[in-house]
């Protein structure tokens, strides 16, 4: 159903092969929701032990559909940004899952993203980090899984047309549109591993849509393959996918020529990346090389995952 968007479609691909984090932002009727939305056909099923979790975790929070039983299917959860940051990492006396814990093993999506308050969008960065949730309450603390895909989505400004080539002109101002972007916190945008800009779609590529796509299911078939082989290369690791390695499993499993060093020394020059940005690189290039059944990452692949690192269109 989706005609054009290449590029966004390969990173739904990789995002949902490795488990890595997407951004998606352009002006508005892109087409960055209906991506989002497709990114859970990507998955394949849930096993015995993901459904257990699920359905305990919509039972606590008093969600669980007593006619269907389990949770068989992966949650895709999308809050408006009003929600409240309880609303978002649980609460109440006996704290409830709230929305993170119930996109556990599935995916999260926050349209609009700077329109999310600042306090609950800084709440995002311990599950990104650490797939789980801590909250305190005076009765009692508990801990949730959050081992969700986050998708975010927002414009480039407050009108949505900022930098347009074709169509129509931004409104605003230079000043207006970088206190926009500036709500997002440059260590939440450094736990995104892939930043995609999404275009229009022209009307021509509309009327010259075929059915030579691939469909959910074929692409689906390839993050199996992935997923199997990252189970085998991490099973004595305690983590299951390539966006989940630490620093030093990056520096295991991330082994890199001289000529991807130099690359990434001229990458960091130019695009001034942190610590954090670096090792993001590092572990989306090895689930490119695990999507085309590389043993080790070559420049290309890493050349591929710097054009996912793109916050210089972010901020001005």
């Amino acid at each position: 159903q989706v005609v054009g968007h290449s590029l966004a479609k390969r990173a739904l691909l990789i995002a949902a092969a490795g488990g890595h984090n997407l951004l998606f932002f352009g002006p508005p009727g892109g087409g960055k929701t209906m991506l989002a939305k497709c990114l859970p056909t990507l998955l394949p099923p849930m096993n015995e032990r993901e459904i257990l979790e699920v359905t305990a975790l919509y039972s606590l929070a008093g969600l669980l559909d007593r006619e269907k039983g389990m949770v068989t299917t992966r949650p895709f959860r999308s809050p408006h940004h009003t929600i409240s940051d309880a609303g978002l990492i649980g609460g109440g006396c006996l704290p409830k899952p709230g929305e993170i814990s119930l996109s556990h093993r599935g995916v999260l999506f926050l349209d609009e993203l700077p329109e999310f308050s600042r306090r609950v969008l800084e709440v995002l960065r311990q599950p990104l980090e650490e797939g789980l949730i801590r909250i305190g309450r005076a009765q009692r603390s508990v801990v949730y899984p959050a081992k969700f895909l986050f998708v975010g989505a927002m414009n480039p400004c407050p009108c949505g047309y900022f930098g347009q080539r074709n169509g129509k002109s931004c409104r605003c101002s230079l000043h207006s549109v970088r206190r926009y972007l500036r709500r997002l916190s440059g260590p939440l945008l450094d736990r995104i591993d892939l930043h995609i800009f999404v275009e229009k779609t022209s009307l021509s590529q509309l009327l010259e849509a075929n059915s030579s796509r691939l469909s959910s299911l074929t692409l689906q078939e390839k993050v199996q393959k992935v997923w199997e082989l990252q189970k085998e290369r991490f099973q004595k690791e305690g983590i299951e996918k390539n966006g989940e390695m630490s620093s030093a499993q990056v520096e295991k499993y991330c082994v890199l020529d001289r000529e991807t060093k130099q690359l990434l020394k001229s990458a960091e020059r130019t695009l001034h990346l942190s610590t954090r940005s670096y090792f993001k690189i590092l572990k989306v290039s090895r689930t490119i090389a695990d999507l085309e059944g590389a043993p080790h990452i070559r420049v290309e692949h890493v050349a591929e995952a710097l054009q996912y690192r793109q916050e210089d269109k972010l901020w001005l």
